[in-house]
This record gives structure tokens, sequence and C-alpha cells, in this order.
């Protein structure tokens, strides 16, 4: 049976998720698993972003950003924008905005639309906690879940032995 931090992070329940984020005209999208409501009232989502890459400069000097849910079909598309890229990643895809501006995938299964309230340090990443200003189900499918990725992001790599 085993026990590596890894393994067993990898029984936490969470989904996959693309954050789409804008600054002006600007926009990226990247692929994140750590997303969690953290508020009802009012409706706040905490995402989990690491403040070395190009999204995290988007998302706080814009301060918006959607959370697109990710189905069983998207394993691709999950592993395509958890790649740096340093051309147009966005490119090939359908998006479209809500009220924020945001960049939205079309080809999701839901979309939060948010504005970031504030960021606070968590480790080697910051926690974005992020207020729901507009949110819609596109499909009924059912969401790919973080662990059915498998190695995709490489994060065993990143535990400590």
């Amino acid at each position: 049976m085993s026990t590596s931090i890894n393994t067993l992070c990898k029984e936490l329940t969470v989904g996959v998720y693309v954050i789409g984020v804008a600054h002006q005209e600007r926009l990226h999208a990247f692929t994140a698993a750590w997303v969690m409501q953290v508020s009802f009232n009012p409706p706040l989502l905490a995402l989990s972003i690491n403040p070395h890459h190009y999204s995290y400069a988007l998302l706080a000097a814009g301060r918006k950003c959607s959370v697109n849910v990710l189905g069983q079909q998207h394993l691709a598309l999950a592993e395509h924008f958890g790649r740096s890229h340093t051309g147009n990643k966005m490119a090939g895809f359908r998006w479209q905005t809500a009220v924020t501006g945001a960049p939205i995938l079309s080809d999701c299964l839901t979309y939060f639309d948010c504005t970031v309230s504030h960021f606070t340090e968590a480790g080697d990443h910051q926690l974005a906690i992020c207020e729901i200003i507009a949110a819609q189900r596109l499909s009924s499918e059912r969401p790919l879940l973080y662990h059915e990725t498998d190695t995709m992001d490489k994060a065993h790599t990143l535990y400590p032995s």
C-alpha cells in the first residue's frame, strides 16, 4: 500500500479547470486543480496559482478571471493549458465573455465569471480569492476529476521523498 504524499494527495476529490485571465488586451489560460468554494455570501471561490507564471501577472493586474469546469472528454484540453507555452496558447479554441470580460472557454461544462477580491500567500503558491459575478452551466456531462489525470501535471516530481 502506497503512502507517498503524491499518491495520498490524489485521494483529495478535486476537479480540473481551465482558468482564463485577462488584463487589457492580453489574454491567457492555464489548467488548475486547486479550486474550491470558500463562501456562500458573497459567493467566493479560491484558486491556487504559481506567482512565477505569466498568468499570475495578468490575474494580479487585471483582477478578473473565469473558472471553466472541464468534463471527462476534456483531458486533451487540460494537458494543453497545463503546458508552458510561448505562443498564443488560446488559439484554436472558442472563447466568449460574460460580465467581467475574462475569457470563458466555450467548450466547458460550467463557467464562473469572477473578480479577484484579494490574494494570500500559500507556500509556493498564491491563493486568489474571487467573487463570482456570473455563472452558467453549458453541459450536463460528468466533470473530470484530478485523480483521473494520472501524472499529467508531473506533480509527483515535486514532492519530497
